[in-house]
């Protein structure tokens, strides 16, 4: 009888298991063909597409103009598409800039000594007692606004909580058991950091990149929502918005409520992707 039982419950844990597995991987490939989708449909939009026509100007959401047009007759489907794969493009490049940030500094504060760790934590405690967007606009507007101070803004800022998750990852597994016994059989350096170290940051990397995404592109957005960010000629939602909202009191409400909720689609997105691949590295997390 207590057979009986014992491989029921396993094979009810193996069926849920899987489940879980495939209803975690369906989540990520369904999020991440709708991103590359957009990507890529930026890439290969007509500038002449949305151009102004201004015999079309302040059209209602149709089926021939799914977002309506605005003041100067351009389509507001085709400039959100552009605008959110700019953003995507932005936020993917300072992303993977501050991830290897990220790593660079919570392993040198783990494994160089008291003075590198108590300095790397003095410079994370720095950047997260400044207030977010103050500091963003202050790197942007010394850059030169545009693309690039927006990039090296977002990168420069959001590196210092995975820093810590890291610095906490390595420092956990430096002090583990089977590392110290490794250490003292005799193995080296480069060989406790390959085996025993780096198959616990990786996952960790992933999940903290993947996670930096929707903060690096709401920032790009707000920064360019706020004339810190972007130039008025580029494509993005953060002016869409910014232009839209003198309109809102005609009652051409779809210039602002479509574009941010496709924003808040995207970020949604890849918060999906982050949370199933924790959920894919950790089952038992799905739990909790």
């Amino acid at each position: 009888m207590s057979n009986t039982i014992c491989q029921t419950i396993k094979k009810s844990t193996f069926f849920w298991q899987f489940n879980l597995r495939t209803r975690t991987l369906a989540a990520i490939a369904g999020a991440f063909v709708i991103l590359t989708a957009i990507a890529a449909a930026g890439i290969l939009i007509d500038p002449a597409s949305y151009a102004p026509q201004f015999q079309q100007k302040n059209l209602a959401p149709s089926l021939t103009h799914p977002f309506g047009t605005d003041w100067m007759g351009r389509d507001m489907f085709i400039r959100t598409v552009k605008g959110l794969s700019t953003s995507l493009w932005i936020g993917l490049l300072a992303a993977t800039v501050s991830s290897v940030i990220a790593v660079i500094m919570g392993v040198a504060a783990a494994t160089m000594g008291r003075r590198t760790d108590s300095f790397i934590l003095w410079l994370v405690d720095l950047i997260q007692g400044i207030p977010h967007l103050i500091l963003l606009m202050l790197i942007s507007f010394v850059l030169g606004k545009g693309m690039f101070g927006v990039w090296m803004g977002v990168a420069l800022t959001h590196w210092p909580i995975l820093a810590r998750v890291i610095r906490a990852e390595v420092l956990a597994v430096r002090n583990s058991q089977y590392v110290l016994a490794a250490r003292k059989l005799g193995s080296s350096r480069w060989k406790i950091a390959v085996k025993h170290i780096m198959p616990h940051v990786v996952p960790q990397y992933i999940v903290g990149l993947i996670l930096l995404f929707p903060h690096a592109i709401l920032h790009e957005a707000s920064i360019t929502f706020l004339g810190f960010g972007l130039l008025p000629r580029e494509p993005a939602v953060g002016i869409i918005l910014s232009e839209s909202m003198r309109y809102l009191t005609a009652g051409m409400w779809w210039l602002t409520v479509l574009p941010g909720a496709s924003l808040l689609m995207m970020v949604l997105l890849f918060d999906q992707i982050g949370e199933n691949l924790r959920t894919l590295m950790n089952p038992s997390s799905a739990q909790e």
